[in-house]
């Protein structure tokens, strides 16, 4: 049996919702790896029964089920994809450098959403100060990091890009809704031409949320969260 042969012959599900930029990580590395998988269509308002069966602690996607191996969490999914179908490896073979590969991943998950998201999105006047001056301090971390790479990983989609991928499509629309500019050519260029590269990459740009769909949805967000509509 060939390799094609053994992908079509596994259960591979995804459950996932159109907009998470967590789910989003794990479409990405199956494709990446030549994975065959179905795509199951959360409503988080409405979650199904499934979903809160398999995953009973965070009742969140993304969950990725394997030959009715359950895995949640997004960077633990990714590992797993890793140590299953070796094609296309996102973790490099060295210690040091997967250990590497790992901090940036989840530097970008504790540090860059959450000031972004947490800070500049769902925040105005002095709090959202606050909170751009603290994504920018993280953005330039970034940027010494990736400064003389085509990708974290070196030359190929690693790890640690997958985790900040959605940086290349949301980061946009975060900036063009609250009127400020964190990635520029001028401030973070080696940044500012990863995430053209990034996004770029057929696998990454075939399967990016619609933009004005998102948009509509942040600024249900923050409109809510300043307590000024209610989320839709």
């Amino acid at each position: 049996m060939d390799e094609r042969e053994y992908n079509m012959a596994e259960e591979v599900k995804v459950f996932s919702t159109w907009a998470s930029p967590f789910a989003l990580r794990v479409i990405w590395a199956l494709k990446l790896k030549g994975v065959e998988f179905d795509t199951v269509h959360e409503d988080l308002i409405n979650k199904s029964p499934l979903l809160l069966q398999y995953n009973p602690i965070h009742k969140k996607v993304p969950v990725l089920v394997h030959d009715g191996k359950v895995i949640c969490e997004s960077l633990v999914i990714l590992e797993y994809i890793d140590e299953t179908w070796k094609q296309n490896p996102l973790l490099p073979e060295d210690p040091h450098q997967k250990a590497n590969a790992r901090f940036w991943a989840k530097f970008g998950d504790d540090k860059v959403m959450q000031s972004i998201g947490g800070g500049v999105l769902l925040k105005e006047g002095k709090e959202q100060e606050e909170g751009f001056a603290a994504s920018m301090e993280n953005l330039k971390y970034l940027e010494d990091e990736i400064r003389g790479k085509k990708f974290f990983g070196g030359e190929t989609i690693g790890l640690a890009d997958i985790a900040l991928g959605w940086l290349a499509h949301y980061l946009d629309i975060v900036e063009e809704i609250v009127g400020l500019k964190l990635i520029d050519q001028e401030k973070f260029p080696s940044l500012a031409a990863w995430k053209q590269e990034f996004a770029n990459a057929p696998i990454i740009r075939e399967n990016w949320p619609d933009r004005d769909k998102l948009a509509t949805k942040y600024v249900a967000m923050r409109e809510a969260n300043l307590g000024k509509g209610t989320p839709k």
